[in-house]
This record gives C-alpha cells, sequence and structure tokens, in this order.
C-alpha cells in the first residue's frame, strides 16, 4: 500500500486499506469481477478511494434497495457491465404474529449473529413499521431459512422476496448541525447526544461505544466522515460532513443523530 495514500487514513484502517488495494489487484490481474461482503459506509468510501487509484477497474455497490446504508462492493473492470443480480443479494421478509408479537432491530440483529454468521453477511435490516425485512448474501440464504425459526422465543419464518418487494423503511435519522473543538470521539458523542466529555470519555473507557461495529476505548481517536458511532443506551451517530471552521477556529459539522 502507497504510505502517501495510508498517511490520510487512521492507523487502525490499515489492514483494510491493505485488503481494499488486494481486491483491486485480484481485480486487475484475474481480469473478472471480484464481489464483497457486506461493507459499512466507511468501508464503502475506503474501498472507493482505492479503486479510484487504480486505472482500468471500477467499483459498484448496491445494497438491494436504491438508500440501502450496508452494501456489496463489485469491483471490476472496464469491459463488465454490472447488474443488480451480480450482487448476489436475497431479501427475507420476516413472518410473525404482528398483532401479539413487536420486534426489534437488536433482536433480529442478535438471533441472525448466534446463527454462527458473521456480521458482513447480513446488509440492511428494514421495518416500515408494519413488516420487518433483512438483505442477506445469497449464499447464506438456504442456511439462514432452516437456521432461523424464533427470535426472542417467538415463532418466526422466513420468507424469501424479490428485491422489487423491498420496503421503503422508516428513516429515523435527523441531522444536526454543531461546533466541536476537534473531531474526537468523545467529542463527536458530546455533541451528538448533549452530554459532557466527561460522560463521553467514561462511555467510551466501559465499552458502551462501537465505531463501525468495532468497540473502541480511546476517546481521543478522530472521527472521518462516513464513521457510524453506536452508543449503548443512546442511540447511532454518522458523522456526514465537516463545512470548514468557525471564526474562532472550531470545527463546523453536520451529524446524523438516531436516538433511542
Amino acid at each position: 500500500m502507497n504510505q502517501n495514500v495510508l498517511q490520510h487514513f487512521r492507523k487502525d484502517e490499515a489492514p483494510y486499506l491493505d485488503y481494499c488495494s488486494g481486491l483491486c489487484n485480484q481485480a486487475l490481474n484475474q481480469y473478472r469481477p471480484i464481489l464483497t461482503s457486506f461493507l459499512n459506509p466507511r468501508q464503502v468510501y475506503l474501498l472507493t478511494v482505492i479503486t479510484n487509484s487504480y486505472s482500468g477497474i471500477n467499483v459498484k455497490f448496491f445494497g438491494g434497495h436504491l438508500n440501502a446504508e450496508m452494501k456489496r462492493g463489485l469491483i471490476y473492470p472496464e469491459y463488465f457491465q454490472p447488474t443488480n443480480r451480480d450482487f448476489k443479494i436475497t431479501l427475507f421478509g420476516i413472518k410473525y404474529p404482528s398483532k401479539f408479537v413487536h420486534l426489534k432491530h437488536s433482536q433480529i440483529l442478535g438471533t441472525l449473529m448466534s446463527s454462527g454468521i458473521k456480521r458482513n453477511v447480513i446488509g440492511d435490516i428494514d421495518t416500515d413499521d408494519h413488516q420487518w425485512q433483512f438483505f442477506t448474501e445469497s449464499s447464506m440464504a438456504t442456511y439462514l431459512k432452516f437456521q432461523i425459526t424464533k427470535i426472542n422465543r417467538n415463532r418466526v419464518m422466513l420468507q424469501a422476496l424479490p428485491l422489487s418487494d423491498a420496503i421503503e423503511p422508516t428513516n429515523d435519522w435527523q441531522d444536526k448541525y454543531s461546533v466541536v473543538v476537534s473531531l474526537r470521539l468523545d467529542a463527536i458523542i458530546s455533541a451528538g447526544f448533549n452530554v459532557s466529555r466527561n460522560q463521553s470519555k467514561d462511555l467510551i473507557k466501559h465499552n458502551h461505544v462501537r465505531l463501525n461495529w468495532e468497540l473502541v476505548n480511546q476517546p481521543n481517536l478522530d472521527v472521518q466522515i462516513n464513521d457510524i458511532l453506536s452508543v449503548r443506551q443512546y442511540g447511532r451517530l454518522k458523522l456526514k460532513t465537516v463545512k470548514g471552521r468557525s471564526r474562532k477556529g472550531k470545527l463546523r459539522i453536520v451529524i446524523s443523530v438516531i436516538k433511542k
């Protein structure tokens, strides 16, 4: 990996950047499309940056519907014309007695993870407040269909659906404009949830914070564009943009927030 590229990203992202570079080289050397598992928005951004540094290949992303958060990436030579079928995504509807049972995102994700699969096999888990659906890699569809029969002790059935039947999920993200001294993890959490820096540090040190689905315990870690933070009992944050500095030298930012 070119050191000039690495210097623009966090040190902990170096292994993933090397992985992206390996995928690009594979697509070039084998002259064929290379498909990834589901990627979070930060990973999508990083793979885009790395792919764009190569000649002769392109990258496209698809997560099952237009506004998907988790997406599979397809790196391909210029001769190839990708379609949605090339992403090999299956949509499942969850059938359950909705009049008597109330499912939650965390319950569905927890059940899927307890089946022995990795998080990157699953895409978005969506609801329109009336039904639940989720996307998965097609190679895991048969396994999940027979493995998942209960969620939170409630009997369920997974029904494969055409991607055209994907629901329009409820959008709970709300943009918030804020001014921060830095992009440190504790500063972003404080700005997003209106808590003190000390409270933010305690949340991080007690393993209540995940950065792009990975536990973090360093309050001084810098947050990057498209990073997603999950804070236990508070909700989720996403750093959307940095709009420059104020007259006092502070950073003007836009954060998307989902509060619990």
